[in-house]
């Protein structure tokens, strides 16, 4: 079985099309989990009337998207997480391409969907993620018109948690999002402890979401733990001997989003961005001493293979 985790937090006005789209679902061996973040837009009210078979896991007091994720995976039943942003629409077919992937490679602890814009439905948000060897993370295909150029079913080195799909033996054994990064990043910190722990991460090109992207966790907000995490992330797993081979172009890199958000000060997200990155350096004492809690079962050879020049 499936479970499908939506967290949401105020987002009323958008959870009735991605419920609705799961009850339209061609393999029915699923279960939906809501976890509400202490919403204050009627958000409970609305799933008690209108959305009885979906499970409410109503958390008191908004703690962020990691924690939120893991309290609806500890409630889960399936032997499959599969993670729905709240600002989305699934494909009929979604579920059942997923469990499709899953049972293709015993070794894929993750399937990376196809994210789609939801107003512009030719245009790719994602086939799937990438990492570069500087340390920036990024979305196969983006912004690109979907004429069929990622529609091979192949490994990638991450998938996007927007909609992504976690086997619970890879959960067990690698653990949670972690709680700490608090939002944005936790799906590129879990690609690397599954690449890291020797699990495969496959792509399922007819496992389609359509996305209306920072609708509900953008701006400012999202601006600043994305700097932050960036840094926190790389600080975690990025292998020692890479380090001292790339470090000029990850230390370019991040000076470049520093330099792009200087340009744009007078922005909130520039500063937000800003504030971000001073606050992953800050902790980047703290962060570098995660790293021994990291299962490291492949080579750093093995890593440097899947990030991209």
């Amino acid at each position: 079985m499936i479970s499908v985790i939506i967290p949401t937090y105020n987002g009323l006005r958008f959870l009735p099309t991605c419920l609705n789209a799961l009850r339209a679902q061609t393999d029915r061996d699923f279960e939906i989990l809501v976890v509400d973040d202490a919403s204050r837009d009627g958000t409970r009210e609305l799933l008690a009337r209108d959305y009885p078979d979906a499970r409410v896991i109503a958390l008191e007091k908004n703690r962020g998207f990691c924690r939120a994720v893991n309290a609806g995976i500890r409630a889960a039943r399936g032997d499959c997480i599969a993670l729905l942003n709240n600002d989305t629409e699934a494909d009929a077919h979604w579920l059942a391409e997923i469990q499709r992937a899953f049972q293709a490679n015993s070794r894929a602890g993750i399937v990376a969907c196809k994210l789609k814009l939801f107003d512009r439905r030719n245009i790719l948000h994602s086939a799937g993620d990438f990492l570069r060897v500087d340390g920036i993370p990024g979305n196969r295909g983006v912004w690109e018109q979907d004429r069929g150029q990622y529609d091979d079913a192949r490994d990638v080195f991450g998938a996007c948690g927007g909609a992504g799909a976690y086997r619970r033996a890879l959960l067990d054994e690698i653990g949670l999002f972690d709680e700490d990064l608090v939002a944005n990043c936790e799906d590129v910190d879990m690609n690397w402890r599954a690449r890291w722990a020797g699990w495969e991460i496959a792509y399922a090109p007819r496992a389609i979401v359509y996305h209306h992207l920072t609708a509900t966790g953008g701006g400012a907000y999202g601006s600043f733990w994305v700097g932050r995490n960036f840094i926190l992330v790389l600080a975690k797993n990025y292998p020692a001997t890479l380090w001292k081979k790339n470090w000029r172009k990850i230390v370019r890199a991040q000076l470049g989003i520093t330099l792009d958000a200087l340009k744009n000060f007078r922005g909130a997200a520039a500063r937000a961005r800003l504030r971000g990155q001073l606050a992953g350096l800050i902790g980047l004492p703290r962060w570098l001493g995660k790293r021994g809690a990291v299962a490291r079962r492949i080579a750093d050879s093995e890593i440097e293979k899947a990030l991209r020049a």
